[in-house]
């Protein structure tokens, strides 16, 4: 089910990302190259070289995507749960 009509909660997680960009983009405009994009993703990429495991795991995920996530459905008495699936708007092949 998706989020109610009115919910504005994913505008609002993306006010991190936009400032992480500002400030990437100023420092591209100013002095400071160790704060450019690309340094940061080298040093990464050097971090996870040595053996860092939170760098490596952020490449993997990065690269490949994070791993889909188990969820196990069962119904109130513990047993299976029958669920059907409508897709609109896709027009026939």
């Amino acid at each position: 089910m998706g989020a109610p009509v009115g919910n504005t909660n994913a505008a609002k997680a993306k006010v991190w990302a936009d400032a992480i960009r500002y400030v990437l983009a100023e420092a591209e405009r100013g002095d400071n190259p160790k704060l450019t994009l690309r340094s940061l993703a080298r040093e990464l990429v050097q971090k996870a070289a040595e053996g860092d495991l939170p760098a490596l795991k952020e490449l993997g995920d990065r690269l490949d995507g994070k791993p889909a996530q188990a969820v196990a459905v069962t119904g109130e008495d513990g047993g299976a749960v029958e669920m059907s699936l409508k897709v609109t708007g896709i027009p026939p092949a």
